[in-house]
């Protein structure tokens, strides 16, 4: 199953460290954030596991929940807590999805079905393609799917840098340039007529026939 965006998340039900989730209930009517890793006690990971932890609060902001997935069982995931503390000094409140089976990595399309059905003696780079994010919507749609390669870190600076694209051009009929910031200067889409921009924006620079500019519209 290829997976893309605007495609619905696939749901699951599987055992996490705050307890049994069922993951569109758990998303409910909001935002949220699955980031996956291909094995526990990995250096690169262990980062990002406690760089979330510290931007926690940002996504909470957004209306976004986050929550991890490794290709292990539960058990260890407190372990691996541990030494994320020590290593980035944040404490992961989030729930870590326990993958031992390989179910949620194949649904998502991590891993492909030959892949086997159990965790135990598979290596970080037997699970390398386990290092994606999505980014889900209210509608259980996927607004955005990045995949990082073992040795990158995650930019989750940048992650939350197209949320707050995604959100502000789902509410109004704007897109976002390149590497916008929150704050700056938005593209009107094409669906928008020249008279309705001035309704809507009040003003706009046309740079080029079909790219007009005007100020962030307030959320």
């Amino acid at each position: 199953m290829s997976l893309r965006i605007n495609d619905i998340a696939p749901d699951f039900t599987a055992e996490t460290t705050q307890g049994e989730i069922k993951f569109h209930d758990w998303i409910g009517n909001g935002w949220a954030v699955l980031f996956s890793h291909p094995k526990n006690f990995t250096p690169v990971c262990t980062t990002e596991l406690g760089a979330m932890a510290g931007l926690e609060g940002e996504f909470r902001k957004r209306g976004v929940k986050i929550i991890g997935i490794s290709v292990d069982p539960v058990e260890s995931h407190g372990r691996w807590k541990n030494d994320i503390k020590t290593a980035t000094g944040f404490d992961v409140d989030y729930p870590l999805i326990g993958d031992k089976e390989l179910k949620v990595a194949k649904l998502y399309d991590m891993l492909p079905a030959g892949a086997g059905e159990s965790s135990e003696g598979r290596t970080p780079a037997d699970n390398a393609t386990v290092r994606s994010v999505f980014v889900i919507g209210p509608d259980k749609k996927i607004k955005l799917i990045l995949t990082y390669p073992m040795t990158t870190g995650r930019n989750f600076g940048e992650i939350l840098r197209a949320i707050d694209s995604i959100q502000l051009t789902s509410k109004h009929q704007v897109a976002t340039p390149a590497n916008w910031q929150q704050g700056e200067d938005v593209i009107i889409t094409a669906a928008v007529s020249n008279e309705d921009a001035i309704t809507r924006f009040g003003s706009f620079d046309t740079v080029l026939p079909y790219l007009r500019k005007t100020r962030q519209p307030s959320a």
